[in-house]
C-alpha cells in the first residue's frame, strides 16, 4: 500500500468517526449537528488538498527517479504552480542539467582518448582489473605484432611475443629502453590508474630506433670530423719530419745508418696505418646519398658471393644457394649496396670459424625481394643484442665496429628495411627487404 492510499484510508477513518461522533451527539442535541457537518466538510476539503499536493510532489519524484534509472538527462519538468513541487522540480532541473552537461563532456574527453590513442606513435596496452589485456592501440599492436582479438584477456607474459613478455617485467613507474627485433630500441614505461576504486596498470612503448640513431650519428659524426682533422694534420706533419730526417742518414756509417733507417721506417709505417684507421671512420660520415637506377639484384647479389667465395678456403667454409625467388631489377645503388653486402658476408664468414655454413637467401614477400644471409656460428649474445647496430660496437678483438654502421647507413639512406637476429648458438641471419622502409 503506499502512501497515497494511508491518507485516503486515513480520512476515511477519521470522517467515520466524526459521523459516530455526530450520531451520538444528535441524540443529544441536535445543535451539535451543525457544528459537526461544518468540521466534517472543512477537515475533508483540507485532507484532499492535503493528498492532491503529496501526491503530486510523489509523482514529480516517482517520475524523475524513473527517468535517472533509464538514463534520460533530457526532460525537464514545468512548475505546477505548487511551493513545494515547484521546489523540487527547480531542484531535479538544475541536477539533470548538471548530469547532462558531465555526462557530456565525458563523452567527449572519451571520443578524443580514443582517437588520441588511435593515431598516436606511441603504443598503449592497458590492463583489466586482474592484470590481463582489456585494449591496445593501433601502435602497440604493430610493435606487439599482435592484435587485440589474438591479445584480449590474456596476461602480457604469457603472449607469444619476446616484447611482450619484456614489457610485462616491467615495474610500475620503471621506465625500460629494451633492444629488439636486430637492433630496434624500444621504451617500455608502465603506470598506474584507478577506476572505481582499484588499481589499473597500463603500458607506454615508443620506437626511439630513429631518433637514438639520429642523435647518435650527430655525435659520432662531429666527433670523427674533429679527430680526423688533428690526426690528418699531425700525420702529414710528423711524415714531412720523418722524410726530412732521412737526410741524416747520410752522415751515419755502417750499423747506426741501418738501425736509424729501420727506426724511420716504422715510425711512417705507423703512420699510415693511423691514417688508414681513421679513413676507416671517415668513411662513415662520407657515405653520399645513393644514386638511384634500375639494377639486377640477382646479378649483384651473385657477384657479392662469388666475391667472397674466392677469399675463402672451401674445406673451412660451405657455401649454400637457396633461390624461392628471382629479386629482379630493383632502384638502387649498386656500388653502395655492393659494399653492404660485403660487410655482411665478411661477417658471416668471420662468425662461422672451421667447417661453417654461409647460406643465401633469395625470396619475396609482400611484394618485395629479400636477401638473407644466414650463418651456422654461435648466434648472438644477450650482451650483444642489446648493443646491435649501436655505432662502432663491436665483439670482435681486433674490429672497430665499422662495417655494421657503414650497412646500417647505406640501407637506411635506400629506405631498405633490414633486421639482424638469431637465437644464442645460431644460427644468425641478416635480413634485408628491398624497397621496404624500416618501421
Amino acid at each position: 500500500m503506499n502512501l497515497r492510499r494511508r491518507f485516503i484510508v486515513y480520512l476515511v477513518v477519521v470522517h467515520a468517526l466524526l459521523a459516530v461522533a455526530a450520531g451520538y451527539l444528535l441524540q443529544r442535541d441536535r445543535l451539535w449537528l451543525v457544528a459537526v457537518e461544518a468540521a466534517f466538510v472543512v477537515t475533508f476539503v483540507w485532507g484532499v488538498l492535503i493528498v492532491t499536493r503529496l501526491s503530486s510532489t510523489l509523482a514529480v519524484v516517482r517520475q524523475s527517479s524513473h527517468l535517472i534509472d533509464e538514463g534520460e538527462l533530457t526532460t525537464r519538468f514545468l512548475e505546477a504552480g505548487h511551493p513545494d513541487v515547484d521546489l523540487l522540480v527547480q531542484v531535479y532541473n538544475r541536477m539533470v542539467d548538471s548530469l547532462r552537461d558531465e555526462r557530456v563532456k565525458l563523452q567527449e574527453q572519451q571520443y578524443f582518448l580514443g582517437r588520441l590513442l588511435a593515431v598516436s606513435p606511441a603504443g598503449v596496452v592497458i590492463l583489466d582489473h586482474d592484470g590481463r589485456v582489456s585494449s591496445l592501440n593501433a601502435a602497440a599492436e604493430r610493435l606487439l605484432q599482435l592484435s587485440t582479438a589474438s591479445l584480449a584477456g590474456a596476461r602480457l607474459a604469457d603472449a607469444p611475443s619476446p616484447l611482450a613478455v619484456t614489457l610485462a617485467s616491467v615495474a610500475p613507474g620503471e621506465a625500460r629502453v629494451v633492444a629488439h627485433q636486430g637492433g630496434r630500441r624500444i621504451r617500455c614505461q608502465a603506470a598506474a590508474f584507478v577506476e572505481r576504486g582499484f588499481p589499473r596498470r597500463f603500458y607506454l612503448v615508443e620506437e626511439l630506433t630513429e631518433e637514438l640513431r639520429r642523435t647518435e650519428k650527430a655525435a659520432y659524426e662531429k666527433l670523427i670530423r674533429q679527430m680526423s682533422h688533428e690526426v690528418n694534420n699531425s700525420v702529414g706533419a710528423t711524415r714531412s719530419l720523418l722524410q726530412s730526417s732521412l737526410a741524416f742518414g747520410a752522415a751515419l756509417g755502417g750499423d747506426q745508418r741501418h738501425e736509424f733507417e729501420q727506426a724511420i721506417g716504422v715510425a711512417t709505417a705507423r703512420l699510415e696505418r693511423l691514417n688508414t684507421f681513421m679513413r676507416g671512420f671517415a668513411d662513415v660520415v662520407r657515405v653520399p646519398e645513393p644514386r638511384l637506377q634500375p639494377a639486377d639484384a640477382d646479378a649483384l647479389v651473385e657477384g657479392c658471393v662469388r666475391l667472397m667465395q674466392a677469399q675463402t678456403d672451401p674445406a673451412r667454409v660451405q657455401w649454400r644457394w637457396d633461390r624461392q625467388a628471382a629479386l629482379g631489377d630493383i632502384p638502387l645503388d649498386a656500388a653502395q649496396i655492393e659494399q653492404a653486402l660485403i660487410n655482411v658476408l665478411k661477417n658471416a664468414v668471420e662468425a662461422v670459424g672451421d667447417r661453417g655454413t654461409v647460406t643465401v637467401r633469395l625470396a619475396r614477400a609482400d611484394g618485395h625481394g629479400v636477401i638473407e644471409i644466414e650463418d651456422s656460428g654461435p648466434g648472438i649474445s644477450d650482451e650483444a643484442r642489446a648493443q646491435l647496430f649501436t655505432p662502432f660496437f663491436t665483439t670482435k678483438q681486433n674490429g672497430q665496429g665499422i662495417g655494421l654502421t657503414i650497412v646500417q647507413e647505406i640501407l637506411r639512406r635506400h629506405a631498405f628495411a633490414y633486421a639482424l637476429d638469431g637465437p644464442a648458438g645460431g644460427p644468425t641471419r641478416f635480413r634485408i627487404t628491398l624497397g621496404a622502409a624500416a618501421d
